[in-house]
């Protein structure tokens, strides 16, 4: 069976693997994928689908998105601005308003340095409450 084009995914995938001490069952077993496919997909002779990528890079503990660009599913860039708002939704010190307020702003500086694109919209529209008069969306947004 020929090598397919997938760039180091099965090379990155054996070292995380190996980093995180787990045998090639031990990881087939918690991603829930068999043994044999596994190893294919660690040696370059199938191209996992995003849902198997998901799945390894949970039992790996590892970001699912990173493995989405190493198998040429998203882009570098998509991956970063994904990991970014995931970052800033998941941040407990802010409550709902303020984030979406910061990502307000991190799109606003996309679109000012030309990176603007359909997914630069804010995530939950319905999110962002009543505006007052200064478009701001609160007297005091407590940034």
């Amino acid at each position: 069976m020929a090598s397919l084009n997938v760039g180091n995914l099965g090379e990155y995938l054996r070292e995380q693997r190996r980093t995180a001490q787990l045998s090639l069952r031990q990881l087939a077993d918690a991603a829930g994928v068999s043994n044999p496919y596994l190893s294919q997909i660690e040696r370059g002779l199938r191209k996992p689908s995003a849902e198997v990528l998901q799945q390894v890079a949970k039992a790996l503990r590892i970001s699912a998105e990173t493995l989405y660009v190493r198998a040429g599913i998203l882009d570098e860039r998509e991956r970063e601005e994904l990991e970014t708002r995931a970052v800033i939704l998941a941040d407990p010190s802010i409550n709902e308003r303020q984030k979406q307020v910061l990502l307000q702003i991190y799109e606003s500086f996309r679109k000012e340095n030309g990176l603007d694109d359909e997914s630069a919209k804010p995530m939950d529209a319905a999110a962002d409450g009543p505006r007052t008069a200064d478009g701001s969306g609160a007297d005091n947004p407590q940034l």
